[in-house]
């Protein structure tokens, strides 16, 4: 038997998933790491991840003997800062995090928006790697001096591991410091940023290079002493190839805690219109082709947020009759728009507004209303805003024609039933919700002759599991809505606390 891997390094937490090569779940588990969220200061250690890390590997060392190969997939943005020892510097700032919001604009200023959107693929934005290095250099100049490695997630949990720093396209370009055209750092960029890129790690196509685990961390973990590691991507790109999303016309929607619509298409779009969104231009496995991603920072998030604290009696009966609270919130549903209006910016807006200060509103309730109308109307609030996000990106020439949908929220047949609809498209719900797993197994495989290509690997590990087709009639009562919808932002933008 072989044995392929994923590690998925989140902001909170990090968890491994094993496969064999016919596509059968082998092991799975979970660590999470303390976060630091104070005024001003959105941190986490990477001690703290390499701790996590260290602990799953080894259980999974255990479970999982004849491991060939681990695919690397990681959040954005956060960089490790390592000294001549290879020693944490200082915390990882988030990409939450408020500072380098003036050094961002420094860097706007010097080179111009128009130049840096058209070699990183991204509009400036503070939350980018650069403009906290660039922070860290103004504020902290003693601990950026000892600085001698600065890598993000994804290949600083490679180079603990093999000792060789390889970041995949895709997470480089959060950096804000990619050339997506050359596919190398951007020399003119670091040099206005005051920055040496020699600072940073290989960047590779995704899957096409990997790195032999060291000898002596494989004593330490237990691993198998020709243990292949590979950078998968950023986590949204590998939502993508886990989906089996490869060709222009194509996408995925991730249906997670945040809910991010990640399609693809050939060549760099021209229409500057797309940065003005906050649409980000990536590198994507296939060459040729490129993702952006289109999200809601309140997906399921805002879902579990209503069933806490709106549906606690259903939550209760729920537990007593040993149901699904979902089951006893979709029975009282009528198929139908609810005429509730849900702005769903309870975290910030994202694309295509990118505001951290947005609120969320509630519009249009009235007596005749439940639990269960308030539930559908918070799913159909993310669904509009959805819609407003595909309008957006067909200015700029990206229609996807099909979604695949991936992530907790894609188990939800309403919710997809209901975003066919609403986006008047088919949607291919995966048996397997775990998509970015299922992309550092594919590109671990491919990468270590298991798989002869991404596709083949696909066609192994991907399971689909329903399709849900758009309803002409319920599209065209949704539109009535929508069009109430794309005035919600700016009425409610006044009223803000």
């Amino acid at each position: 038997m072989i044995a392929l891997g994923g590690l998925d390094i989140g902001s909170t937490g990090c968890k491994v998933t094993v496969y064999d090569e016919k596509g059968n779940d082998l092991y799975r588990a979970y660590r999470d790491y303390p976060v630091a969220r104070n005024v001003g200061e959105h941190e986490v250690r990477p001690e703290d991840i390499w701790q996590g890390v260290r602990e799953l590997l080894k259980d999974a060392a255990i479970h999982c003997p004849d491991l060939r190969a681990m695919g690397v997939t990681s959040f954005g943005e956060s960089c490790v800062l390592l000294d001549e020892r290879d020693r944490p510097v200082r915390p990882a700032m988030l990409y939450t995090d408020p500072r380098g919001t003036e050094e961002c604009r420094e860097l706007t200023e010097m080179l111009g928006r128009d130049r840096l959107e058209q070699i990183t693929g991204v509009a400036p934005y503070s939350m980018y790697s650069l403009p906290k290095l660039m922070w860290v250099k103004k504020h902290c100049p003693e601990d950026f001096a000892r600085v001698r490695k600065i890598l993000l997630m994804e290949d600083y949990v490679i180079y603990q591991l093999t000792g060789q720093a390889l970041i995949d396209y895709s997470l480089a370009t959060r950096s804000m410091a990619f050339d997506i055209r050359s596919l190398c750092w951007s020399e003119e960029i670091f040099r206005t940023a005051g920055i040496s890129p020699t600072l940073f790690s290989e960047p590779v196509l995704s899957g096409s290079r990997g790195a032999k685990i060291l000898s002596e961390r494989a004593e330490e973990l237990g691993l198998p002493k020709d243990l292949l590691l590979v950078p998968a991507g950023h986590d949204q790109v590998t939502a993508a190839v886990g989906s089996g999303v490869f060709d222009a016309g194509q996408a995925v929607d991730g249906a997670g805690t945040t809910e991010c619509i990640t399609p693809v298409f050939a060549g760099i779009p021209t229409d500057r219109r797309i940065y003005d969104g906050g649409y980000a231009v990536v590198p994507y496995v296939t060459p040729g082709t490129y993702v952006t991603y289109a999200f809601c920072f309140t997906g399921g998030a805002l879902v579990s947020w209503f069933l806490e604290n709106c549906a606690k009696g259903e939550k209760a009966a729920a537990k007593e009759q040993g149901r699904s609270v979902y089951e006893i919130l979709e029975e009282g549903m009528k198929d139908e728009p609810t005429g509730i209006l849900v702005l769903p910016h309870f975290a910030g807006a994202g694309t295509p507004y990118m505001d951290t200060e947005a609120e969320g509103a509630i519009v249009g309730l009235n007596l005749c209303h439940s639990t269960s109308d308030l539930y559908r109307a918070m799913m159909e609030g993310v669904g509009y805003e959805m819609m407003l996000n595909m309008e957006y990106l067909e200015t700029a020439g990206i229609r996807p024609k099909k979604l695949r949908a991936a992530g907790g929220g894609a188990a939800s047949r309403v919710w997809m039933q209901m975003k066919a609809d609403m986006l008047n498209v088919p949607i291919v719900s995966l048996g397997n919700a775990e998509a970015g797993a299922v992309a550092c197994a594919m590109v671990s495989g491919v990468a270590a002759g298991v798989f002869r290509d991404l596709p083949s690997a696909a066609a192994v590990l991907i399971k689909e599991k329903e399709t849900y087709l758009p309803r002409t009639a319920m599209h065209e009562a949704y539109q009535a809505h929508y069009r109430r919808y794309q005035k919600l932002y700016e009425a409610v933008r006044p009223l803000r606390n």
